[in-house]
């Protein structure tokens, strides 16, 4: 449970708010940068990690990271200009077409930064703007980032779930959000929760049911979170997740051999205990008696 300290504290300011949803936007610009070359970062490491192997001529010898190149209209090869960049408004005046080709831009983009911008304003207004409230804004960057990536590729980049497991045990030495203690112990349970379905779904169907990425997460949420708020996030994740499914094969004709991530719903799960974490956590225990 989120201590009083936190629960309590108070909002943030009117101005405060209105920044950090201007700020956000920005961010969700980055942000659509990382769910795009992430994923293509870590096939081309490891295309050449199989050529370097194989002695063979490693085939990405170009620089391609979060930072270079720019970024350009994948149909065209366009540069996008700063003012094609602004969030939302360039989206908008454009038409929601490339400037040079008219190819349609992806309405990812846009729904990225505008989600972006409403969370950090959220998060400011209901923690503040003080240390814990900034916290919180790069525990729901990290988790946006990673729905997308993993609604898109079925991956969950340690290059993100690491980072944010680490930061919940550094955020929580002073027991920002829960104790130490409790932060040490919901990462390694968190880990071994999901780990532990996954041995026995395989040894019973010798399929694989969930990847590893999923571990790392609920590791993650449980050291930002702590141990007790693991019970409701798994809760919370199922549910929805098994909701979603069943819809999607009933309604879209998803094939039930066809992966459905479990990432974007350990997030949700995740922002939502952080946002009402005691609430939940009643419901939770009166579920289970």
């Amino acid at each position: 449970m989120l201590p009083e300290t936190l629960l309590f504290a108070a909002p943030g300011s009117l101005g405060a708010t209105l920044a950090a949803g201007l700020f956000g936007l920005l961010i969700g610009s980055f942000l659509n940068v990382v769910i795009y070359r992430m994923p293509k970062m870590m096939q081309r490491e490891s295309d050449n990690y199989v050529a370097h192997e194989s002695g063979r001529e490693l085939p990405h010898q170009d620089n391609f990271n979060l930072m270079v190149p720019r970024s350009a209209c994948p149909h065209c090869g366009h540069r996008i200009t700063a003012l094609e960049n602004i969030p939302l408004v360039s989206y908008v005046a454009l038409g929601g077409k490339c400037s040079a080709c008219k190819a349609p831009i992806p309405l990812r983009y846009p729904l990225v930064e505008g989600a972006t911008g409403l969370l950090s304003a959220l998060l400011i207004w209901r923690f503040g703007s003080g240390w814990a409230g900034l916290a919180t804004l790069g525990f729901g960057y990290a988790l946006l980032a990673m729905t997308a990536i993993d609604y898109d590729t079925q991956l969950l980049p340690d290059d993100l779930t690491f980072p944010l497991l680490w930061a919940g045990l550094l955020v929580n030495l002073n027991g920002a959000f829960v104790p130490l203690h409790e932060a040490v112990i919901g990462a390694a349970c968190g880990y071994l929760a999901l780990w532990s379905v996954y041995w026995l779904f395989k040894l019973a169907t010798g399929k694989e049911g969930m990847g590893y990425g999923d571990f790392k997460l609920l590791a993650a949420l449980g050291a930002w979170l702590g141990w007790t708020m693991l019970p409701t996030i798994i809760l919370l994740s199922s549910l929805v997740g098994a909701v979603v499914g069943i819809g999607l094969i009933l309604f879209a004709k998803r094939g039930r051999e066809k992966p459905i991530p479990f990432g974007p719903y350990l997030a949700a799960a995740g922002m939502l205990a952080l946002l009402y974490g005691p609430e939940l956590s009643g419901i939770s225990r009166r579920i289970f008696g």
